[in-house]
């Protein structure tokens, strides 16, 4: 009887381990690649885990660096990542070559994609060419033939090209020249060419430089945001993994609403850290405050499409149909951006129902 019962709590023992050893399996944090550009919105993902908040879901988020976001985009095929931040244009080229999802708003950037020229510009002799338009600089005249310097397929491009249409000009009217940010900042500063469109921060470093603003989007009447992005073949078979990323990421947005510029000190930090820019006191504080985030309600809000197309399938249908006209598109590719459902609210609203 003895030998029965000590049998027997060995049995309990090994199944207690066993089951314990399950529980520790279960509760490993999993990888979770991510992609990022170094601006604003990757903040949050950075201090997320300096704070240990993406542990605290579950996961290690993996933070992969990107100068743009049609460089993400061209990496989502290979899987390097399934989750992070893009601009609204790359956006669109991943839903219609990629199969990306559209999940969420990291900020608005309206404000911050901007059209500069140095300050002996003769686009700045003329303001308001387009009276619909009074804080535009620019007239065909005084543009027209000029060499531009941008990102292309970007936020950056959509407002050269935004620009370019109040003035009654296209990209045909103009050169591009296409370069990464870092890259359009140095040749610019070395004389290369006679514009740079510039996102933030490097709008900031540019006018610390003496750069004038001829336009932003703001200006011309339009508006773009830095989305979240997600692989559409991952966000359908781990609904719960990107809830637990919206989690984490919403955590964030309600700090920086709640916190504001107290968060600057750590904000400097993170573009040293992880963009290798010493930004000035000045600039950051612009760069933090000149980006609108949205909370959670909001964008369920922004997401609504009950009564129609919501703010969102707007904003993105203007870019489509903007860079159709450009012949960035066909009209082809637009009608099939246009069907695809790229644009979901159901993570949003599966992390509303779990606050309720």
């Amino acid at each position: 009887m003895r030998r029965l019962h000590v049998l027997t709590a060995a049995i309990v023992t090994v199944a207690f381990m066993l089951g314990a050893g399950s529980a520790v399996a279960q509760s490993k944090p999993f990888d979770l690649n991510t992609c990022w550009m170094p601006s604003h919105e990757t903040f949050t993902a950075w201090y997320a885990i300096k704070k240990g908040w993406d542990v605290e879901q579950g996961f290690n988020l993996k933070m992969h660096y990107f100068e743009s976001g049609m460089a993400e985009m061209e990496a989502l095929p290979a899987k390097q990542w399934v989750l992070g931040g893009t601009g609204s244009v790359p956006m669109t080229v991943g839903a219609l070559r990629y199969n990306a999802y559209m999940i969420g708003i990291a900020n608005d950037e309206s404000i911050i994609n901007t059209v500069m020229v140095r300050p002996d510009s003769p686009i700045l002799k003329v303001k308001g060419h387009n009276k619909s338009f009074p804080e535009v600089y620019g007239s065909p005249e005084t543009v027209k033939g000029k060499t531009i310097l941008t990102t292309t397929v970007s936020s950056a491009h959509f407002a050269l090209s935004t620009w370019l249409k109040t003035l009654g000009l296209s990209d045909k009217d103009v050169i591009i020249k296409n370069m990464d940010q870092p890259q359009a900042m140095a040749a610019f500063e070395a004389g290369v060419g006679d514009v740079v469109v510039l996102w933030a921060p490097f709008i900031f470093t540019g006018a610390e430089k003496g750069w004038k603003k001829a336009a932003d989007l703001k200006d011309c009447g339009a508006a773009i945001q830095l989305v979240l992005v997600g692989d559409k073949e991952f966000c359908d078979k781990n609904p719960e993994k990107v809830v637990k990323f919206l989690k984490m990421y919403f955590k964030g947005i309600d700090l920086k609403l709640k916190e504001g510029e107290k968060l600057l000190p750590d904000y400097k930090k993170f573009y040293k850290e992880w963009a290798g820019m010493d930004m000035s006191d000045k600039s950051a504080r612009e760069d933090f405050i000149t980006h609108p985030v949205y909370s959670l309600d909001e964008q369920l809000k922004l997401f609504d499409s009950s009564k129609g197309p919501s703010q969102v399938q707007q904003w993105q249908d203007n870019i489509l149909n903007f860079f159709t006209d450009q012949g960035r598109f066909t009209p082809a590719e637009r009608d099939k951006v246009l069907k695809t459902p790229y644009i979901t609210d159901k993570f949003l609203k599966m992390l509303k129902a779990e606050q309720k």
